[in-house]
């Protein structure tokens, strides 16, 4: 009889754990769709936030012209897109639209679910306090999205402002290491998670200079700064650029390029002894798991010279070379990020 009890709970904790990895699948979608509106230059189309009718799109000329004309009083149209027709926008608009669209697809499935499995009784009291933690840190990051937008929506600035783009971003990936954290309390059991302090201990720091370099990678982002310097080894031939003495560390394009990369470096670095320290512990899932976040780090750091060089193929409004590896290249970070999470709830700091 207690195993049929223990199976039948077990099957409800796996059930919330799949609904909530589906949602990280939708949080890196959606963070993807980010990407693609700030490569094609649409994040400022939409100038309006409407959190309920915004999710119904321009149906007649009147309703796009309308759209059109809202986009004419900001600064990015009048000193960067004047030439645009009403075609140029319909296709800018609708990028920034089906991410806005997959934000509220993604409230609804968490909302749907919540409400189906709260039904079904398969929530106990240990999941109100992380689902309280989860939907507000999901609220959160929508006003986080207007906020960004709304520093770029003015006759001044050309495009968002860097820092709370990466404000956003960041947000975006401690939502997903929330929500995947919370689904691996339901899927792995207790016995087999492993102690082992100092490796416990070494995954915390790797993932907090991860997002330090994630950070510096959204300002690369929202400064344009991988056309900066599309060289490689060097940064336009130097090896330490000469504006690191005097200009800013988090504005300057070439400053943030160079701590970009060498934060890469220090991270492949400090992935390899990670590595090397992890094949003593003494876990056979663990021997499974710390095989990712090396391989996803050499991958990623391939993919940032190749997008770096490729960098001269940048051309604004389309999407080519460029935009596809970079697209990757955040990509893989994400997923750099979510095994590094893995691996940090597998090895624990101590017994429970």
């Amino acid at each position: 009889m207690y195993k049929i009890i223990f199976a039948l709970e077990q099957h409800k904790k796996n059930a919330v754990a799949r609904w909530l990895l589906a949602g990280v699948i939708m949080i890196i979608i959606q963070t993807l769709l980010g990407g693609v509106t700030r490569l094609t230059g649409s994040g400022l189309s939409i100038t309006e936030w409407k959190p309920i009718m915004g999710s119904i799109p321009p149906l007649n000329e009147q309703d796009w012209n309308k759209a059109f004309d809202g986009y004419k009083h900001i600064g990015q149209y009048k000193y960067l897109n004047s030439d645009f027709t009403l075609a140029d926008f319909k296709f800018i608009f609708f990028w920034e639209w089906i991410h806005r669209l997959w934000a509220r697809l993604l409230g609804v499935v968490f909302a749907v679910g919540f409400i189906y499995f709260l039904l079904r009784r398969y929530f106990d009291k240990n999941m109100i306090k992380p689902f309280i933690i989860l939907f507000l840190l999901g609220g959160l990051q929508g006003l986080i999205g207007w906020v960004m937008v709304s520093s770029g929506v003015n006759e001044t600035n050309l495009f968002v402002d860097h820092i709370k783009l990466s404000v956003h971003f960041v947000s975006a990936m401690v939502l997903s290491c929330y929500t995947l954290w919370f689904a691996l309390k339901l899927l792995i059991p207790e016995r087999q998670r492993v102690v082992n302090s100092q490796v416990h201990t070494f995954t915390i720091i790797i993932i907090a200079v991860l997002f330090i370099q994630l950070t510096y990678g959204a300002f690369m982002a929202g400064l344009k700064g991988a056309n900066a310097a599309p060289t490689w080894p060097t940064i336009n031939g130097m090896w330490f650029p000469g504006t690191l003495g005097s200009n800013s560390l988090i504005s300057d394009r070439i400053n943030v390029h160079f701590i970009h990369r060498g934060l890469a470096y220090l991270l492949l670095l400090l992935g390899g002894i990670w590595f090397i320290n992890g094949r003593k512990v003494m876990s056979h899932l663990f021997r499974k798991t710390s095989v990712w976040p090396i391989g996803l780090l050499l991958l990623q750091v391939v993919l940032g010279i190749i997008t770096v060089v490729c960098a001269t193929k940048i051309v604004w409004g389309k999407f080519g070379v460029f935009e596809t590896l970079a697209e990757a290249h955040q990509l893989v970070a994400m997923f750099l990020l979510m095994a590094l999470v893995v691996n940090l709830y597998v090895v624990k700091r101590q017994r429970i």
